[in-house]
């Protein structure tokens, strides 16, 4: 089998090529920096720049399955600017995957393509599985929905689609979690606002593992792609100041300082949503990290 990734030398792309190369699956992928290419036979790079609507159609040659992972990164400040780079780099990339299929032979009969838990309307009760249909008014939900759109869109042209919806990631090597320990690695870590907000998390393995696993099955459809044990950012807050030995004693950090200081960009530490696993692990998959406190300890001790 070969599949070709979308944003393979990225945190979650780095883990997947991994799993492929330990399953003998051949990778090719796409990347913007000649630098950046190999021509190994299980790891082959070619150019694309989705802005300029160029691609190597070289790299759906033998493939089976595309990988895509491809998006600005959501933790920079939003301005109106690049505001429309997040949503374009995941929309444009997108579509030209769509027009190089649709223009050129292939046999590729599937696509997986990372989402985000962020479609979910923000809530401290609701308990969201992948039949909620309602969608979050914030900027996030408006990137994921219209993310989405632009994936479903290879069904039109006979490609089966698949779509991992992915909640706080959790690895020291990028994304989130190395942020929010640095105050406590200072002992000034503390919960957020209410501190009630709901935060799915998942293992940076276990969501390598759950990209394969849809590959391997051949599954369709929205999964989440989040931990069974969802926990609240004041319980979250205090685990990482125990797993870092690190004091916990100050009060909660008020919203409105978070939001002066971040603008619009702040309800990525204050929309909750909790979020159900129990789809994909129906499908046969068991995580290895489905509880909090050892995938925390996994990563920071």
């Amino acid at each position: 089998m070969r599949v070709l990734i979308t944003g393979a030398t990225g945190l979650i792309g780095t883990e997947i090529v991994k799993l492929c190369h330990d399953k003998n699956i051949a990778v090719n992928f796409l990347t913007t920096s000649q630098s950046k290419l190999s021509k190994d036979n299980n790891y082959k790079g070619f150019l694309w720049n989705p802005s300029k609507n160029e691609i190597d159609t070289d790299c759906i040659k033998d493939v089976d399955v595309i990988i895509n992972l491809v998006g600005a990164t959501i933790s920079k400040r939003w301005t109106e600017t690049y505001k429309k780079e997040i949503i374009l780099s995941r929309t444009q990339s997108t579509q030209l995957l769509f027009n190089t299929l649709q223009n050129n032979s292939h046999h590729i009969k599937q696509i997986i393509s990372a989402s985000a838990i962020g479609i979910y309307p923000d809530s401290l009760t609701n308990y969201y599985t992948e039949d909620e249909t309602s969608i979050s008014h914030s900027f996030l939900g408006q990137v994921v929905e219209k993310w989405e759109h632009a994936v479903d869109a290879f069904k039109e042209i006979g490609v089966e689609v698949s779509k991992v919806r992915i909640g706080l990631v959790l690895s020291q090597k990028g994304g989130a979690l190395p942020e929010m320990i640095k105050p406590f690695k200072f002992g000034l870590g503390a919960a957020l606002g209410s501190g009630k907000q709901w935060q799915s998390w998942i293992h940076i393995k276990d969501l390598a593992r759950l990209f394969i696993h849809v590959l391997e099955e051949e599954l369709t459809g929205t999964y989440n792609a989040v931990a069974p044990n969802p926990e609240t950012n004041q319980t979250l807050s205090k685990l990482i100041a125990k797993t870092l030995n690190r004091p916990f004693f100050l009060p909660n950090v008020p919203k409105g300082i978070l939001k002066m200081i971040l603008g619009e960009m702040h309800i990525l530490l204050f929309e909750s949503q909790r979020v159900s696993s129990k789809k994909i692990e129906a499908t046969g998959f068991n995580f290895k990290y489905y509880k909090l406190k050892s995938a925390l300890t996994a990563e920071l001790k």
